[in-house]
């Protein structure tokens, strides 16, 4: 299984030789982690919090026979906030090595896991893991640096129970685009311009002068949901057995693993579930006015009863209230891309 924000890999840095690379390249196969313990016992109540969360109700995670969703392998074994204290001192070294040479900035790109028994209330979580690799280094739109993959072997009660690889971005962000100057043109050069000047907010409007923002990843699965957007319709899945909501859009229901569905139009009313405002970094193409920040992220709960994660607009980011009452709106961001957004009211 994959999840979380994918980061393109990058390409290679050529035509200089890299010696940081040789001394992290030594780390691969020591122990970032040794005789590690999950702070709790698998719980019901953290169980029923992910599941809610998730909006995922299977039977399976509750009653008697209860087991823990598969995806939660990792949660047992977090340091929560007072964070970790199983780390190894080669962990902490080789970070101490990127760092100390300028790649300070982090971004966790993908992980992969590996299910080899349920996990039940009661287990008692150990682990162990391993710095598996460490590629060299890479340009990507963020910056330079180093791809390193950790691999955690997870046990319950002593056995194993599934593989966690984490792999995480260390570099140095790239400096941001420099506009170019304005060049004198010669007098008389207004006739032969092809085109008239523009204005910021007609500049805005194609799209021009400002970055944009990322695309969709739109496949076989959320096709349906993206062509409802482009005609300022908000679609839900509805399962075709159970009728049970669904969303994102997925090939089957979670509910009962049904693989027939038809779609049921949201009423564009709803509330603020959930809410954290992004400071950093400046993203321009987030931002009105180009600054790109701060902005409101938020966990919008429909009427239907299914959420779905986009921005607030409508009210300063420091106004998002959880229980906000907000009303679905299409916002164009550019003129290749128009995005579901919700509008707040203050008050």
């Amino acid at each position: 299984m994959r999840e979380g924000e994918q980061v393109p890999e990058g390409r290679q840095v050529t035509g200089e030789p890299d010696e940081l690379y040789e001394r992290l390249k030594a780390f691969e196969g020591r122990a970032a982690a040794t005789a590690g313990t999950g702070k709790d016992p698998v719980n019901e109540p953290m169980i029923r919090h992910w599941c809610e969360a998730m909006g995922d109700t299977n039977p399976a995670y509750s009653g008697p026979e209860a087991i823990a969703p598969p995806t939660m392998l990792q949660a047992w074994t977090m340091g929560g906030l007072s964070g970790h204290t199983d780390r190894s001192a080669a962990y902490e070294e080789l970070f101490g090595l990127l760092d100390g040479a300028g790649y300070t900035s982090v971004v966790a790109t993908d992980c992969e896991q590996e299910y080899l028994r349920p996990l039940r209330p009661g287990d008692r979580i150990t682990f162990d893991a391993v710095i598996e690799s460490v590629s060299e280094r890479k340009t990507t739109r963020l910056g330079t640096g180093y791809f390193v993959t950790t691999r955690m072997d997870v046990r319950a009660d002593g056995v194993r129970a599934g593989t966690h690889r984490f792999r995480i971005l260390k570099y140095t962000p790239a400096a941001p685009k420099r506009s170019e100057p304005k060049r004198s043109e010669p007098k008389g050069s207004e006739s032969r311009r092809t085109e008239p000047r523009r204005t910021g907010p007609e500049r805005a409007a194609r799209g021009e002068g400002r970055s944009l923002r990322p695309r969709p990843v739109i496949n076989r699965d959320n096709a349906g949901f993206w062509q409802g957007v482009a005609e300022h319709r908000l679609l839900i899945q509805r399962c075709g057995d159970c009728a049970t909501l669904r969303f994102p859009w997925l090939p089957g229901c979670n509910a009962c693993g049904c693989q027939e569905w038809d779609t049921v139009e949201a009423s564009g009313e709803g509330t603020v579930f959930s809410h954290v405002v992004m400071h950093h970094p400046p993203f321009p193409a987030f931002g009105a006015d180009g600054a790109g920040g701060p902005y409101a992220v938020a966990l919008i709960e429909l009427a239907e009863g299914v959420r779905m994660v986009s921005n607030v607009i409508g009210v300063p980011y420091d106004k998002v209230r959880t229980g906000m009452p907000v009303r679905l709106e299409f916002l164009r961001t550019d003129p290749d891309l128009e995005l579901p957004v919700f509008r707040g009211g203050e008050g």
